[in-house]
């Protein structure tokens, strides 16, 4: 039985939500794909999204060439800390959902640390 990418993907970021639902934390989850970069502050009752940020949006994108490169994944993490601060949410768990902590990933969380969230 041949698991492909997506499915390896979806087995790591398995174990870490089961973590994250025992914090009990507002949860900031991120979506990576081949064009765009999404992120989201999920209530810590998982039923809400409170804030959203994505490279879809004009408001993210100003001044940044690209989709697809770290530039633009830092601009997306600059907006979700603002628009969590905005919402009242300052201390997250970060959901990477299986991706590797790296390239684009790490780029958005490390400015959604230096927008104000504590992870």
């Amino acid at each position: 039985m041949m698991i492909n990418k997506n499915e390896s993907r979806l087995r790591r970021a398995k174990s870490t939500r089961a973590r994250i639902r025992k914090l009990n934390a507002a949860r900031l989850t991120v979506h990576r794909s081949g064009q765009h970069i999404y992120a989201q502050v999920i209530a810590p009752s998982g039923d809400k999204v409170v804030a959203s940020a994505n490279t879809l949006q004009d408001a993210v994108l100003m001044g940044i060439s690209g989709t697809k490169n770290k530039a633009a994944a830092a601009a997306v993490g600059k907006a979700i800390a603002e628009r969590a601060k905005a919402a009242g949410i300052v201390k997250v768990a970060f959901d990477r959902s299986g991706f590797l902590y790296h390239g684009r990933i790490q780029a958005l969380a490390d400015a959604a640390r230096e927008g104000g969230l504590q992870f």
